[in-house]
């Protein structure tokens, strides 16, 4: 799972190093950047693009799993980026209570705080937002990935099976996502709408941007991994809730896809892609006061 966590960042590199760009555009050249919070951070992938985009910041890589932590300092360790990677082990949304001497559970001070795809994994989503709002300095700038559009990777109609697999396999999701959502500790009810949570935690400026990851068809190995390694998880976790949403066609043809040996299979498919839209909504603290 952290290979393949780490295999799918990689993939999304042109993207990230696009969103860091435009995290450092908005900031602006005056900002004196010192310090970065990349929270739910991973295998480190976009820890390690904040310190090559920003030079003189200290990035600090905040996940609840000591192994994907150790994979962000080798992963530092081997871009010779060691001396401004630091990690913390931190499990949430415990860690992020108000309190300790630094705000947050104690994670310090940021100029920004960057969080990709973890708030919606927290019961309180409003409650993470203002925790990691509190955490900011004068000016600094909360990023968050929470939108965006469903990674699309097979035509409608790939020659097995019944055609709409696809979207079929986004409901699928959905309904586990549901479930999942309920079944969170502190699980609270909110309208996502994410530039009004983020001015209901005290920012403002708030904005949004969209990043887009292009990989056409044909895709090379690393491509055709990550979506065998996406399908088999999808398989694994939607396996108590997936015959509500899938038939039994549905889950022969998923079979195949799966299939290292089968020519169908998504490992040896030449029509296999992969495009993704990821949204950005960002806020600001207070004034800047590095003018």
């Amino acid at each position: 799972m952290a290979a393949q966590l780490e295999s799918g960042g990689e993939l999304q590199l042109p993207a990230l190093h696009r969103t860091a760009a435009r995290l450092r555009e908005l900031l602006g050249p005056e900002r004196d950047v010192r310090r970065i919070l990349d929270i739910g951070s991973g295998p480190g992938v976009m820890t390690c693009v904040f310190a090559e985009a920003f030079a003189d910041a200290e990035v600090v890589a905040v996940d609840g799993t000591p192994g994907l932590l150790d994979r962000a300092l080798a992963r530092a360790e081997r871009l010779g980026l060691a001396g401004r990677v630091a990690v913390r082990h931190v499990r949430l949304p415990e860690g992020l209570d108000a309190g300790g001497e630094h705000g947050a559970g104690g994670l310090g001070t940021a100029d920004l705080v960057w969080s990709s795809r973890a708030v919606h994994h927290l019961g309180d989503q409003q409650g993470a937002l203002d925790a990691l709002a509190g955490v900011l300095r004068p000016g600094g700038l909360l990023a968050v990935a929470e939108g965006g559009l469903p990674m699309r990777f097979l035509p409608r109609d790939i020659g097995i099976g019944r055609p709409g697999l696809q979207a079929r396999l986004d409901a699928a999701q959905e309904h586990w996502f549901e479930i999942m959502r309920a079944e969170l500790p502190g699980a609270t009810a909110v309208v996502e709408d994410w530039p009004a949570m983020l001015k209901r935690a005290g920012l403002t400026r708030v904005g949004a941007f969209t990043s887009l990851l292009d990989l056409p068809a044909p895709l090379g190995e690393q491509g055709r991994a990550f979506l065998h390694g996406h399908l088999t998880r999808l398989r694994e976790t939607l396996r108590e809730t997936m015959s509500e949403s899938l038939d039994e066609d549905d889950l022969t043809t998923l079979g195949v896809l799966l299939d290292p040996e089968a020519p169908e299979g998504i490992l040896r498919r030449p029509d296999a892609f992969l495009l993704s839209a990821t949204t950005v909504f960002t806020g600001f603290t207070g004034e800047r006061s590095s003018r």
